[in-house]
């Protein structure tokens, strides 16, 4: 497990979406291929940001506004953050502790849409600790070391 690369651990050719997707679509990509977040390319397949799910929730649905009307661009996250398809398990869970993010693009040497890797992904391959680690990590609020946020109810 310890050597592995993204490339073993990554969902080959994910679902993408261009900038001018509007947000009805990357909601559907998402319901068809069940996933949480899509890569936003541009015509060359070199990602250019990312839109989860949680992007058209609150930065359009919550503020009321038509996903039908908006597009990928104007709610994706940017610049993205990916790692390599060589880039080494430890690494890639250290990207996503780092940038506190549930899911990374993998992009090859040209900087194509080569691939995804979700926390799940992590799981199926990684020890208990190195999950608990990461997931201990994308979700603690800012600033608090780790710990993570307690829900109201």
């Amino acid at each position: 497990m310890a050597n592995m690369s993204a490339r073993e651990l990554m969902t080959s050719d994910p679902a993408c979406c261009r900038p001018d997707t509007t947000l009805d679509e990357v909601a559907r990509l998402m319901l068809m291929h069940d996933c949480g977040e899509i890569p936003v390319v541009d015509r060359s397949e070199r990602v250019v940001g990312v839109i989860t799910d949680r992007d058209i929730v609150c930065r359009v649905v919550a503020e009321g506004k038509n996903p039908m009307a908006h597009t990928a661009s104007e709610c994706m996250t940017q610049p993205v953050v990916s790692v390599g398809v060589n880039s080494p398990i430890d690494q890639i869970v250290s990207v996503m502790e780092g940038h506190r993010i549930r899911r990374v693009p993998v992009i090859d040497d040209d900087g194509v849409c080569a691939g995804i890797i979700a926390q799940a992904d992590i799981a199926r391959y990684s020890a208990t600790g190195t999950v608990g680690e990461l997931v201990r990590a994308v979700s603690a609020e800012p600033g608090t070391n780790g710990s993570i946020r307690q829900s109201a109810r």
